[in-house]
């Protein structure tokens, strides 16, 4: 690890956003980002992957993302712009379509990301209320939730870092809850460790593939930190604070997740927490049986999910609006409210993207839909961090005038290899594919038609004016 130094060229001058963000309050960002809805709801389906050996895959998921961790640190503080991926992308190659699908798988993660987290919202509220009313009843709640937050992203409300550490404290709250009443009936003498590290896999996979498919599926619950780049204009000293930040945010959360997995596996049996809409309740049912918390708890996971698919509707949307602006996507989806200046066009169609997935894959996958979903934002990601880390070997070819964090040379290769092998066929359900294939293919539809407009009407125009304006507007 090591940073190379040289002096600023006029490229490189003080951004117009304003500085504000400190360490600390990047780190609440970066550990509220990852905690949520993947630990929440997918604790079970990695369970039943491999077993009561679920800490494996989750340690896995963690080296994955470590590592492309690295190549964001070392491609954020060479280009401290807000653009992310799809910055890093153009700049490696230069390939308008394949920027162009980078940014929109990323805006589909965040459509899929939300989705997976409107449907948890909606299996526990059933669950809070008490209320006998089904998938159905369940699909009703997760579609007018989606709405709610379309309402609230219409009238121009931007997340606040302030609203943000509160979400971040009440997610972090609902997963000490289960680590220490987990622990505390461990010490009881209710836990079966026996079960910790057991590996019990499905039959028509051994404990390898089993693995990898834990291990994709794990990796939703460890994404979230690559949204922080996005926050680089407005960090203090990005190039010193990123690396150190970034890293003790995932690390902290690793440790959170295994200490989940280890209390939920050690006092609930894998078959329950598998077959379980709200798996972490089961396992505060078990270690603590006389607290009140079959509506507490519920109501915890509600408000600790809301926020993933708050920010994720608002990133959407602001990503296609900016996709828009860039004639990259028709410029209808472009509109702004006059007064309230927030991106209708943009926020109506994410919206009904996302209640759409809801509905059709809930109807394929019935109480599955959270794992199809979730599934489907890994591969997404997984996909999307295998360019970034093959951009960071590319870009390493060409230096900055700044000084920089310097991943260890190996890291970009291992990341691509690991990200591209999680994104085989070994590691997805069939499911996953088609819904990311159809997300991926609405937007090249319509890529096409705005690229056959842009040709008769204004055909010397340039789709990508600015790569840097991109991550402007998404901002």
């Amino acid at each position: 690890m090591s940073t190379t130094t040289t002096t600023t060229t006029k490229e490189d001058e003080e951004p117009r956003l304003k500085r504000v963000i400190g360490p600390k309050l990047l780190l609440l960002f970066i550990v509220g980002d990852i905690l949520g809805t993947g630990v929440y709801a997918l604790t079970g389906q990695v369970a039943a992957e491999v077993g009561g050996a679920a800490w494996a895959p989750i340690l896995l998921a963690f080296a994955v993302a470590t590592m492309t961790a690295f190549s964001y640190l070392e491609l954020v503080t060479k280009y401290p712009q807000a653009a992310g991926a799809a910055l890093y992308t153009h700049r490696a190659f230069g390939i308008h379509f394949l920027t162009f699908l980078v940014t929109f798988a990323v805006l589909s993660s965040g459509i899929t990301s939300a989705s997976t987290a409107s449907k948890f919202l909606g299996e526990n509220f059933v669950v809070a209320f008490g209320l006998d009313w089904g998938q159905r009843g369940v699909t009703v709640v997760a579609v007018t939730f989606v709405v709610l937050l379309a309402l609230v992203n219409l009238r121009g409300v931007a997340e606040s870092l302030k609203v943000n550490v509160v979400l971040t404290v009440v997610e972090l709250t609902g997963l000490l809850i289960v680590v220490l009443i987990g622990f505390w009936a461990m010490g009881q003498g209710q836990a079966d460790f026996s079960r910790v590290v057991g590996f019990e896999t499905p039959e028509d996979k051994g404990v390898f593939l089993a693995v990898t498919s834990a291990t994709a599926l794990a990796f939703f619950s460890m994404v979230g930190f690559e949204d922080s780049v996005n926050m680089a204009e407005e960090t203090k000293d990005p190039v010193r604070t990123f690396p150190r930040i970034m890293l003790t945010g995932l690390s902290l959360t690793a440790v959170v997740y295994v200490l989940v997995s280890v209390a939920a596996v050690a006092l609930v049996p894998v078959g329950t927490l598998a077959e379980s809409a709200t798996p972490l309740l089961e396992v505060v049912r078990a270690g603590a049986p006389g607290l009140p918390m079959d509506t507490i708890y519920p109501v915890l996971s509600m408000f600790a999910v809301a926020n993933t698919a708050l920010i994720n509707m608002m990133m959407a949307s602001r990503l296609l609006y900016g996709m828009a602006r860039q004639d990259v996507l028709p410029r209808s989806l472009g509109l702004v409210l006059p007064r309230r200046r927030s991106p209708w066009a943009a926020i109506v169609f994410t919206t009904a993207i996302a209640a759409g997935l809801i509905v059709v894959v809930t109807t394929v996958m019935g109480a599955e839909t959270v794992t199809a979903l979730g599934g489907t934002t890994a591969l997404l990601l997984l996909a999307v961090f295998t360019v970034v880390n093959v951009a960071a070997i590319v870009l390493r070819r060409r230096p900055v005038n700044r000084e920089h964090f310097r991943a260890p040379r190996v890291l970009p290769y291992l990341g691509a290899l690991t990200c591209v092998y999680l994104v085989g066929p070994w590691a997805q359900d069939p499911i996953e594919y088609r819904i990311a294939g159809v997300l991926v293919g609405i937007g090249v539809v319509l890529w096409v038609l705005t690229w056959l407009w842009n040709r008769g009407v204004r055909a010397k125009k340039t789709y990508f004016r600015d790569p840097e304006a991109l991550g402007r507007e998404e901002h």
